[in-house]
């Protein structure tokens, strides 16, 4: 199977990408802890569509496995839910050498790789994401956080798994809305590193909407590949790693205030990246070509790029508590044309709101 190493040295783990790779969970985990407890943590939904192959694959390998189940919904990621998962994991009697396995989508790869990171003061934890999005973007990198109430992601921590394993065949089962949302984080990869891969996606777009399994294993080995390679140079966002964050402060914004109810994370990530290549062009760092194909690659998944009609001085207020920001200064990843970006916090008041509106015609 396809596998990559993200390479941090005695931190390195690896991504295995495949079809039907659930049933060999147990043995693929056995292989790499120590202990037999396991904690599962997942959600109804999921649960009741994966638990069964899991479970059985861990028993059969010998692991002794728990199960905590959590809500579905990003206005679950939260420390409340926290100490339900640490609760479980206490009445299962979890150890320093067990292990927590991540079975769903970004929130409970987020919320039960968080809870690793603090649980005996940190145990290791498997990614085996179900979303598109969670396979390309959240399941790789080590980061894990639960939101707080003022934003998103302000409580966390890096804390890497020991090994991600992605199966393309759950995607089946993902709602349409679901697996296109994703392909707001996946055109990212293009856009800030990747010309090539950026044209691929333009050039792939019905197979992608299809779902055909050769090109969809084509787009998550290579956006897990662009940011393994980012993450090897820069595990704790010390520099370049930031730049995986493009579209992420206006997306952020969006999100809370939608109260994470209205907009899923890539489609919100989708209108930020719009809004950045807007306040690209007003800056001079993109041409109006770059900017038209970056919309239309976008509004050809059906995400909806036009910026909501929320209140832009709350839109400011909300993005200036955001955790990218730097010494009171809001620092913007910006496209520089297809496949190169800068990091800036040079950006005035002024030139946001008119991205904001440019965005919204």
């Amino acid at each position: 199977m396809p596998t990559l190493t993200v390479d941090l040295g005695p931190r390195s783990y690896d991504i295995l990408i495949g079809s039907n790779l659930l049933g060999q969970a147990g043995e693929m985990i056995k292989s790499i802890t120590p202990g037999r407890k396991i904690l599962l943590v997942s959600n109804p939904t999921v649960y009741g569509l994966y638990g069964e192959i899991c479970t059985q694959s861990l028993a059969k390998s010998g692991l002794e496995v728990a199960c905590a189940l959590m809500p579905d919904g990003e206005e679950y990621k939260n420390m409340q839910e926290v100490l339900g998962i640490v609760d479980e994991a206490v009445k299962g009697r979890v150890e320093r050498s067990s292990l927590i396995m991540a079975l769903g989508g970004g929130v409970v790869g987020d919320l039960a790789g968080f809870v690793a990171a603090i649980y005996q003061r940190g145990i290791d934890f498997v990614q085996i994401p179900t979303t598109l999005l969670a396979q390309v973007d959240s399941s790789v990198g080590g980061k894990v956080a639960v939101n707080h109430l003022q934003g998103k992601n302000l409580l966390g921590a890096f804390h890497q798994p020991r090994l991600v394993i992605i199966d393309s065949g759950v995607l089946k089962t993902l709602n349409r809305r679901d697996y296109l949302s994703a392909m707001g984080e996946i055109i990212k990869y293009g856009l800030i590193y990747d010309e090539s891969f950026f044209t691929f996606l333009e050039a792939e777009v019905s197979n992608i909407m299809q779902q055909e399994e050769n090109c969809l294993q084509k787009i998550i080995y290579r956006s897990c590949e662009i940011k393994s390679e980012i993450v090897a140079e820069d595990e704790t966002e010390q520099g370049k790693r930031a730049i995986l964050n493009l579209g992420h402060t206006f997306g952020h914004a969006v999100e809370k205030l939608g109260d994470y109810k209205i907009y899923r994370h890539g489609e919100a990530v989708a209108i930020g990246m719009a809004t950045a290549a807007h306040l690209s062009v007003i800056l001079g760092l993109m041409s109006s070509r770059d900017l038209r194909r970056v919309k239309n690659l976008l509004a050809s998944f059906s995400l909806n790029i036009r910026f909501p009609d929320f209140d832009t001085d709350d839109v400011i207020s909300v993005m200036q508590r955001d955790k990218k920001v730097k010494d009171n200064k809001m620092n913007f990843v910006l496209p520089c044309g297809i496949g190169n970006c800068v990091i800036t916090d040079n950006i005035t008041e002024k030139e946001i709101k008119t991205a904001i509106k440019e965005a919204r015609k």
